[in-house]
């Protein structure tokens, strides 16, 4: 029984958990809200984008999580820019300009000297995570996921139908971007945390995975919540008996909870009872 409880005994092991915990919070939230809104893409599209506006915040030694968010809300404005002035469909524009920028970010980084590896930016790093960084990032999630929570009944509304949103007098304008920058900065609460693939795995796979289950929208936040949170127990833990990086290793917990909510038999009637509904 020594050797079961081992992790959690370990000062970088409680850290670990601890903060991948605390990123795992909003996003799963905003995994909910992606997902009814058919924004999974943009997840995805902001993580990789934020990388030029590192390696930029890195040229002028200024914060890279400035860099970063205002990389990733560039991605997203370009997004709409895209949309907006051409007959290309929101999720082809997405997948143009994230993978343009994620290049950008690459070139960038390989013409500037560091001693600050790529792996690091992709995979994180929870086990070098201090004591003050946990802090530094818990002072930035838990402010979010408080916005998310408060502003939830707005932001699902805006979900589902936008026309009825601005119909019923909701600040559709504040809504849409709010929830981008919203995106934007968790994407750069988990950069040193979790790293850009964990980050996107959460701001996804979290909601997908409650919308097979659950028909209403409160739990399937909590379902959200819950998965997320598991998934980084069962992902951390395993990662120090399997000497493997957290990071991917949560990951593939939360796609084995997905393919088998898929494989529960009955499953697929309830879903596509929950979308007639």
């Amino acid at each position: 029984m020594e050797l079961v409880f081992l992790p959690f005994q370990l000062d970088f092991m409680q850290r670990a958990f601890l903060v991948t915990a605390l990123v795992a919070l909003p996003m799963s939230l905003l995994s909910c809200f992606l997902v009814l809104r058919g924004w999974s893409l943009m997840g995805d599209a902001i993580s990789h984008a934020v990388l030029p506006g590192i390696v930029v915040a890195y040229w002028f030694a200024i914060p890279l999580a400035i860099g970063a968010f205002l990389a990733g809300m560039l991605c997203a404005l370009a997004t709409g820019f895209v949309k907006d002035h051409s007959r290309i469909k929101e999720d082809t524009a997405m997948g143009i300009v994230f993978s343009g920028m994620f290049a950008l970010g690459i070139v960038l980084y390989i013409w500037t000297p560091t001693d600050v590896h790529l792996d690091h930016i992709l995979f994180g790093d929870p086990l070098g995570i201090s004591w003050d960084d946990l802090w530094k990032t818990a002072l930035l999630v838990l402010p979010i996921t408080a916005v998310v929570l408060a502003a939830r009944r707005g932001l699902l509304v805006h979900a589902f139908d936008a026309q009825h949103a601005r119909a019923i007098g909701l600040p559709t304008g504040w809504l849409h971007y709010g929830l981008l920058a919203l995106v934007s900065l968790t994407v750069v609460a988990a950069l040193q945390a979790v790293g850009i693939i964990l980050a996107i795995a959460f701001l996804i796979t979290p909601g997908a995975i409650a919308s097979l289950w659950v028909k209403r929208f409160g739990p399937m936040l909590v379902l959200a919540c819950a998965v997320a949170l598991v998934s980084t127990l069962v992902g951390v833990y395993a990662s120090f008996w399997l000497d493997s990086a957290p990071a991917p290793t949560t990951v593939l917990a939360m796609m084995i909870a997905f393919v088998g909510s898929l494989m529960v038999p009955g499953r697929e009637r309830a879903t596509q009872q929950s979308q007639k509904a």
